[in-house]
């Protein structure tokens, strides 16, 4: 049985969107995060290799800047290189996205089955990470990916940076506008499906998600819930 997001003190800025959309839900970190849209997983499956839309908000993530935020960030086990607009793949399936030489966004697994947010929050405090300074991605950033082989194309609509495969390739971070918001996406595909993570400001998230909607419609692009990307991750 679905839970109901309204039950849920935490709860993604999109749920009566996805509520609308006919989602069924699962709990995630305390939130009602939507699993599926229907019932035929088959069909959802093949729309997030054309063309769709997930919402990870209620996934773990979380950010940190300042000067010294690589050398902490290295002393915590962390694999970063000094190439900024990258995304970096950690051993327990955690992304690093490295935004310039000093602020960088961590992203939890699909399966959740990362400690990596959690534990460098654990660790983090203002008197022993001098000149690292924490940014709570989580309260201050929403979190979606956007999938399918007609993904670049769709951008192409909402977007001036092209992002088509040839030129923007795996690992890439755009930081730019998006129907003229700010926006960060990283190019992660998942299991060989063309995929975009973007995050962006969390009061945004009604407006960007219609506009990514309506942008993908020519396409057929709808909705798709967490465990339609699973399958692709193979998770």
């Amino acid at each position: 049985m679905s839970l109901n997001p309204i039950d849920r003190r935490a709860r993604s800025f999109l749920y009566r969107e996805l509520m609308a959309a006919g989602a069924s839900f699962a709990e995630i970190n305390g939130q009602a995060c939507a699993m599926r849209f229907g019932s035929d997983s088959l069909a959802e499956l093949a729309r997030a290799r054309a063309m769709a839309i997930c919402d990870l908000s209620p996934l773990r993530r979380t950010g940190y800047k300042g000067w010294a935020t690589a050398e902490w960030l290295a002393a915590q086990g962390c694999r970063i290189e000094d190439a900024p607009n990258r995304v970096y793949g950690q051993d327990d399936g955690a992304r690093i996205a490295r935004l310039s030489r000093g602020e960088f966004v961590v992203l939890s697994d699909l399966a959740q089955s990362t400690t990596l947010p959690d534990r460098l929050d654990g660790a983090w405090s203002i008197a022993s990470a001098n000149g690292c300074f924490r940014v709570p991605r989580t309260d201050s950033s929403a979190w979606v990916v956007i999938t399918g082989e007609h993904a670049a194309s769709m951008f192409a609509k909402v977007c001036g940076v092209d992002l088509r495969p040839h030129t923007f390739v795996n690992h890439s971070i755009a930081q730019t506008s998006l129907a003229r918001m700010n926006a960060i996406i990283c190019r992660s595909d998942i299991g060989g499906t063309l995929a975009f993570d973007v995050v962006f400001d969390l009061a945004s998230s009604v407006y960007l998600w219609g506009a990514f909607l309506d942008a993908m419609q020519e396409f057929g692009g709808k909705p798709v819930g967490l465990e339609a990307i699973r399958t692709l991750a193979g998770v």
